[in-house]
């Protein structure tokens, strides 16, 4: 995570200076390198994971782009239409071939936001009251890791079929920011550990394990993937809840639950590289692969979820 937080803050950054400090002579490879700066901004924006630094960023980003092009047409005074030399059709050359790269990202991630054209099932909002942004969510691995999953070819990804469409969620404080810090390893420094998780839906408890450790990040369970979860049995579908605190898990297996009953609260435990809640929909897997399941696409308050949008939990309070 460290990595990509700081990629998509310095790649996007280092560009936007390049064309600010060192722009092009001619006005096509001008208007060339600031095409390719804002399509890669776009893709940034899309596949990057918007909790460090905020999810206001991309926009920052954005608007200082246009304030560093607008700077650049006021100072140029005739310039040629085209480069003078091997390096300026050089650089040309490389920044077309950048905006066709980024233009795909962007494509791709763009597809994987879209709804499924299956059947998709409407859950509530498994956290209580509070603004959280999504990490992972989509049809297409630029935007939801859990996507890779869906690649059925891969023997590997049988056993956890049924989590191709999970979603991951993360708590925002006020200024925006999942954590107290860019990446501290103690997970109580983050916002959502200890926030209550509810029952998103009407059903029965069919699987209840707790007793796992809150990790320090970041540190994973490769041998838990879930850590401390609930597997649900509801109308529609199973349904998965995972990555609880220790000994907060609060149902047992064979209980029936109301949607809004107090279930858990959001830890660290299982293979998480920090904390977060994560939920996905299934068909019922086997007792020896309780996530292998075929995966059913979720609505949450009646929204498809992707990386990045927010979602603002009603005040609804967990059952006692």
């Amino acid at each position: 995570m460290l990595t990509l937080y700081l990629l998509q803050t310095f790649l996007p950054l280092g560009l936007i200076a390049w064309l600010a400090l060192a722009p092009p002579r001619s006005t096509t490879g001008f208007w060339i390198q600031s095409l390719a700066t804002g399509v890669m901004l776009v893709a940034v924006g899309f596949v990057g994971i918007w909790t460090f630094p905020p999810w206001w960023t991309p926009f920052a980003f954005g608007a200082l782009l246009v304030a560093v092009i607008v700077a650049g047409l006021v100072r140029r005074r005739s310039p040629p239409l085209w480069p003078q030399g091997f390096v300026g059709w050089a650089f040309l050359a490389s920044f077309f071939g950048l905006t066709l790269y980024a233009a795909n990202e962007v494509r791709v991630a763009w597809a994987g936001t879209a709804t499924p054209d299956e059947r998709v099932v409407d859950l509530a909002s498994p956290l209580g009251p509070g603004v959280y942004l999504v990490a992972n969510g989509g049809t297409s691995p630029s935007v939801n890791a859990h996507a890779t999953l869906l690649d059925q070819s891969v023997p590997a990804h049988r056993l956890y079929w049924g989590t191709g469409h999970g979603v991951d969620l993360v708590a925002l404080d006020r200024r925006g920011l999942r954590a107290d810090g860019l990446l501290p390893a103690d997970p109580r420094r983050y916002a959502i550990f200890g926030k209550p998780v509810i029952a998103p839906c009407e059903g029965e408890v069919l699987v209840a394990v707790d007793g796992l450790p809150d990790l320090p990040i970041p540190q994973m369970d490769r041998s838990h993937l879930a850590g401390n979860h609930v597997i649900l049995r509801c109308a529609e579908a199973d349904v998965l809840l995972g990555h609880f605190r220790k000994g907060s898990v609060r149902v047992r297996q064979g209980q029936g639950l109301r949607a809004g009953d107090a279930i858990a609260e959001v830890g660290n435990s299982g293979n998480t590289s920090e904390p977060h809640l994560h939920i996905n929909a299934q068909e019922p897997g086997t007792a020896d692969a309780p996530f292998s399941g075929a995966p059913i696409p979720i609505r949450i308050e009646g929204r498809y979820l992707v990386r990045n949008n927010r979602l603002v939990s009603p005040q609804r309070r967990p059952s006692p």
